[in-house]
């Protein structure tokens, strides 16, 4: 049997299974590959004379692309053969800092091709920051936008080459001259399953960012298990709303869409409006729709119940979702977001499939492939735990490790287990719910607090537009929690605005879970979007138990319940 048939197998057993979660957990294996390359033995092949849409992309301008699953198939072999006349060959690195630009999808089926490795980076990157992306990942080729060549121009001392999407730039390959190549590419060599294809930079909320070495195998063929957590069909119009250089942005704008052979969509926009947004998912007909928390909480904002949507599955990913945000989506359109939870290092490891009931709060049961388990500080098997994957029977969708960090690796993969650095609780039913990260996670008094728990019920308020709950230094309690609120936009950073939060926490939350210490202030975030609790908690700790309050810092101990 050949690789394309085992991956193709693997594929419609869950697509057979989509609302069985039983059967395809019980069932399902990772296809075992020796040689496997996607682009050429899977993408390739259903693209054969495949006129369905691949890819749809749209700016706020009315600018519009749209590329057949054929014809990205026929300009990634043009791409490939004029980058192997650059000098791009296997193991090459190449770092690709692209919006969703056409070209985006092209370099990356096009180095697949080849057998080169990239490194997906952020358009935000500038400076040294990009410069660190560079020299650690050991790029041998750049591209970007012609617009965009400025942030390379200090770095003449790397020995790179340089490739220009969308224009003339001096020094730079020019990109448009791959369409004037070859429509045919042939492979030099075959490509082992295990070999790099893409180096990610994490995001770096609780340390400085790692570089996750995956494989030929383990992002392609493992996001199988994201395709069945949001429940993609042929033909779907899929939005992803995630920004390039992001492994989120791998998940569901390219991999397990693709795998599915749904329609990729994307509107860019260079800020987000959600009456727009919606507007845009009207007019183009999107089916299924992944969104950061961020973006949920602006949508909730909207009257939902006036927008008649054709969406069908509604997913969350990037970090948990707060019951409330669901609860009112629900309430206005019928359908229920389902969360999922995975990291760069994987694919979707636990999930709500469609068609499988929704524990609230809950993130869902271990996805199909994903052997999980929750361990205890002596990685024993625990009901609330870390969350970790058993390395006796490893999935197919793990990295391959830390790229040049072999110290970081087994730390990582120690005692027999990948652990994720992520505490949750199993119920009875298998159900598993996000407690926080292990950074995230302290004590008060003699009681273990849950961060997102606290934020939670925050944001069901409704002044509140984000939260970040840390633990803040007390003599008596050794700390108590402390909110750190972002507030929706025409609210008041005054005492008022405190005393009713304050006062919903009393009425929502147990004494000894209840917020005690508030202060509005912008949230720190990292360059992907995501709060950086560890610097709120470094901030508290240096600041100490005596340490003037902030301008618009309020604490409970000193407004009366009853004011």
């Amino acid at each position: 049997m050949t690789s394309t048939q085992r991956f193709l197998d693997a594929r419609n057993f869950l697509v057979k299974h989509r609302e069985d979660y039983d059967t395809a957990y019980r069932d399902f294996r990772w296809p075992e590959l020796s040689e496997f390359n996607w682009a050429l033995d899977y993408f390739d092949v259903v693209a054969k004379d495949n006129a369905r849409l691949a890819l749809w992309v749209i700016d706020e301008a009315g600018n519009e692309s749209k590329v057949t699953y054929a014809q990205l198939s026929e300009r990634s072999n043009r791409v490939a053969n004029w980058l192997r006349q650059q000098g791009v060959g296997r193991g090459d690195r190449v770092l690709l800092m692209l919006p969703n630009h056409v070209a985006l999808w092209e370099i990356m089926l096009a180095a697949m091709k080849i057998g080169a490795v990239v490194i997906p980076a952020t358009m935000l990157l500038a400076g040294e920051e990009l410069r660190d992306r560079l020299v650690l990942g050991r790029a041998k080729f750049v591209a970007t936008l012609a617009s965009g060549t400025d942030k390379f121009e200090a770095m003449t001392d790397l020995p790179i080459k340089r490739i220009a999407i969308g224009g003339d730039c001096r020094g730079w390959l020019r990109y448009d001259d791959a369409y004037d190549r070859p429509a045919a590419f042939t492979a030099e060599g075959v490509t082992n399953a295990g070999d790099p294809l893409l180096l990610y930079f994490t995001s770096g909320t609780t340390s400085k960012p790692k570089l996750v070495m995956h494989t030929h195998q383990s992002y392609p063929v493992g996001h199988l298990s994201t395709m069945y957590w949001i429940g993609l069909r042929p033909g779907d119009v899929h939005w992803n709303i995630s920004s390039p250089g992001w492994a989120k942005h791998a998940w569901s704008c390219f991999f397990a869409p693709f795998n599915a052979e749904a329609t990729v969509f994307s509107f860019n926009y260079a800020r987000f409006d959600a009456k727009e947004a919606l507007a845009v998912i009207k007019r183009c007909g999107v089916t299924t729709l992944c969104a950061p928390p961020t973006v949920w909480r602006m949508l909730i904002l909207e009257d939902l119940a006036a927008h008649k949507v054709p969406l069908r599955e509604l997913v969350g990913a990037g970090e948990p979702l707060n019951p409330e945000v669901i609860e009112q989506v629900r309430s206005a359109w019928g359908i229920t977001i389902r969360d999922g939870f995975g990291q760069t290092e994987t694919t979707c490891q636990i999930g709500n499939p469609p068609g499988q009931k929704v524990v609230p709060g809950s993130m869902g049961r271990p996805l199909p492939g994903y052997p999980i388990v929750l361990l205890d500080a002596d990685d024993k098997p625990a009901e609330e735990g870390e969350i970790s994957i058993d390395l006796a029977r490893r999935p197919l969708a793990l990295m391959a490790g830390y790229a040049d960090n072999e110290e970081a690796t087994a730390k990582a993969m120690r005692n027999g287990y990948y652990h994720t650095s992520d505490i949750a609780q199993r119920d009875a039913d298998g159900y598993i719910t996000y407690v926080g990260r292990n950074d995230d996670v302290f004590k008060s008094s003699d009681y273990r607090l849950s961060p997102f728990e606290l934020e939670s019920v925050l944001i069901e308020h409704d002044a509140v537009a984000e939260a970040a709950v840390v633990p803040s230094p007390d003599a008596l309690r050794l700390s108590v929690p402390k909110a750190f609120i972002a507030l929706k936009p025409g609210v008041a950073k005054d005492i008022e605005t405190a005393k009713a939060i304050f006062a919903y926490s009393r009425e929502h939350l147990a004494p000894f879970k209840r917020i005690r210490r508030i202060e509005f202030f912008e949230l720190p975030k990292t360059i992907s979007g995501k709060i950086r609790r560890v610097e709120l908690r470094k901030r508290e700790l240096e600041r100490g138990e005596n340490a003037p309050r902030g301008e618009f810092e309020f604490w409970e101990q000193d407004i009366p319940a009853k004011s």
